[in-house]
């Protein structure tokens, strides 16, 4: 059995020390936020700030910042039994008794999976009625945020027509002491939800937890089949049912019973009100825009509750860790849900959705392509904007060979594929039509057929072109002037004789930036273009509808006018942190 609650995921880390408590006073006006992103940057502890200016709450953030404290959170029987269950599948093919016998421990884990009624718990011991959302730790991360936000909030529905459950991480702005946004996206559970209430003109119950095991805040970010309950996946997380209160008295939905607090009430029907900004995992501001909002009836908490907190921002952030665990979790089961698919990993440099790659198998000729249309139409993966595809059993995370190996493969006249006008991530913004954009795949597989240019061997002629760098074989990247509508520097860019030799030419602002590691190639470039508005080549010929494109192939990822700005900390939040410091680490880190 692992953790119940926060507090004892907290001892646990103050016994390992993995936890920095904080006394000094700190506002969670941006303070708070610049000094767990500076801990991150470091790869520091988990943080319980004690002294929070206006709230009498602690605030606990950076739980899950390392790899390490992943495992203190979990250990190693989650991952060992999905390893177990896609062994099982495949062995079990043509049953007996002794193998059914062999894999007895899955069933015995299926046992401790669920749910547990009790008749009363931690987190009622006090209760807010009226409800004081203002009460709560103000956590404002970046300087246009719209306002203080929770950003660990774990929100419970059930869809009105069949009862299923959903429990997702949706963000929620504070707006007042009873009313709070609920900023969800088109693909996810709780927007189905809604969906149905709102058909039949009924409010959505809906209840907000903070805190509880630290395997339902994982369970509530999981990119789970719509119809799995996040309850099985944190109960196999923490080794033990998930424990609830069930009391009509309380609420209408289940209430968690370790968790810090309660938040119940309602999403009413036909009711908007403007959201955001909000700096989000891409590394940029989401934009303010109209969603529903929350209506809380009343908060139950414990009485020494800790209010749990994160922060996001360019990667890489707390999530970049609780991401590849989730990533690593999940990778024995896609064969299982996607015939032909090996292997699949999404950059989080990248912001996650942009950019993904995959194994897959090739068997007969453009199977890989079958396979690639799994993968866009699975789940979270189906946000991914452009897929990188190899029948080659290679090391996914790692991106330049990965890239390499695609690029001494693909034919760009028959490989690449691009998809317009198709869904897109809600905090992408780089069609200018939110929840709309386009996707492409491109495919690497068998033979190598093509040699690429692993040095720079001309000069740019025009000199609209500042610099160029080598990214990779075959990758070039180009500095090139701010972005205007149909400047037509892509087209003088691919007129260049320097540029002939290379497959892919990147067109950025800074090519400095854009080449200095593999993380900052990702963020700069598939952050800022859109496959059907920013892929050109020299030439394109239609054939059999499908777009042959020549090489080399240029990506306009320069900053567009429409793009909302890059997260930045004011200068004054910066030295007012820089002041901090020395009480907050007398050591100076760690």
């Amino acid at each position: 059995m692992r953790h119940r609650n926060i507090r004892s995921f907290l001892e646990t880390l103050r016994r390992e020390s993995e936890l920095h408590v904080i006394e000094v006073p700190v506002d969670p006006d941006l303070e708070l936020a610049e000094i767990q992103r500076r801990v991150v940057a470091h790869e520091g502890p988990a943080l319980l700030f004690t002294n929070v200016t206006g709230s009498k709450f602690p605030v606990a953030t950076n739980l899950f910042g390392t790899r390490r404290r992943i495992e203190l959170a979990f250990g190693e029987d989650p991952e060992r039994f999905f390893r177990r269950v896609a062994e099982a599948v495949e062995i079990l093919a043509a049953p007996s008794v002794s193998k059914l016998w062999e894999f007895r421990d899955i069933a015995k884990t299926a046992l401790r999976l669920g749910t547990r009624r009790l008749r009363s718990g931690p987190v009622i011991e006090c209760v807010m009625n009226p409800p004081r959302l203002k009460d709560l730790p103000q956590i404002r991360s970046w300087p246009m945020d719209g306002g203080a936000f929770l950003t660990l909030p774990l929100v419970y529905t059930e869809h009105p027509l069949t009862g299923k459950p959903n429990l997702g991480m949706y963000r929620n702005q504070i707006f007042d002491d009873r009313v709070a946004g609920m900023h969800f996206q088109i693909h996810r559970g709780l927007g189905f939800h809604y969906h149905e209430a709102e058909k039949m003109l009924k409010p959505l119950p809906a209840n907000i937890f903070l805190g509880g095991p630290p395997a339902l805040i994982m369970s509530a970010i999981a990119p789970l089949p719509e119809n799995v309950p996040e309850a099985v996946l944190a109960s196999l997380l923490q080794g033990q049912k998930l424990e609830i209160i069930r009391d009509e008295r309380i609420s209408r939905l289940p209430v968690v019973a370790e968790a810090e607090f309660a938040l119940i009430g309602q999403i009413p029907c036909e009711i908007r009100r403007t959201e955001g900004p909000f700096g989000d995992h891409y590394g940029y501001y989401s934009l303010a825009h109209p969603y529903p909002v929350f209506e809380a009836a009343r908060v139950y908490h414990r009485k020494d509750a800790i209010f749990p907190a994160t922060v996001v921002g360019r990667p890489r952030q707390e999530d970049h860790y609780i991401g590849e665990y989730l990533q690593d979790l999940f990778s024995p089961l896609y064969p299982l849900v996607m015939n032909g698919v090996e292997r699949v990993w999404a950059y989080d440099d990248a912001g996650v959705h942009t950019l993904a790659s995959a194994v897959v198998k090739e068997r007969y000729r453009k199977e890989a392509f079958m396979a690639a249309m799994r993968i866009l139409g699975e789940g979270q993966l189906s946000l991914t904007k452009f897929l990188l595809v190899t029948d080659a059993r290679l090391p996914l995370r790692d991106f330049r060979p990965l890239l390499t190996h695609i690029l001494e493969r693909a034919d760009f006249s028959s490989d690449l594929f691009v998809f317009s006008p198709v869904s897109q991530d809600t905090l992408d913004y780089t069609s200018n039509t939110i929840n709309e954009g386009s996707k492409a795949v491109l495919m690497g597989l068998g033979d190598r057929r093509f040699t690429l240019q692993a040095e720079l061997r001309a000069e740019l002629k025009d000199p609209i072109f500042r610099t160029q760098k080598l990214f990779s074989p075959g990758v070039l990247v180009v500095e090139g002037p701010a972005w205007r509508e149909n400047d037509g520097v892509i087209a003088r860019l691919l007129e260049e004789e320097a540029v002939q030799p290379f497959r892919m030419v990147f067109l950025v602002d800074s090519a400095h930036e854009s080449t200095e590691s593999d993380e900052s190639f990702l963020w700069t470039v598939f952050t800022r273009f859109e496959p059907a508005a920013d892929i050109h080549a020299r030439e394109t010929r239609l054939e059999r509808f499908h777009v042959q494109l020549s090489s080399p192939v240029a990506f306009d990822c320069r900053m567009k006018p429409w793009y909302p700005p890059a997260l930045e900390p004011l200068p004054e939040t910066i030295a007012r942190v820089d002041r901090l410091w020395p009480a907050i680490f007398g050591d100076g880190g760690r």
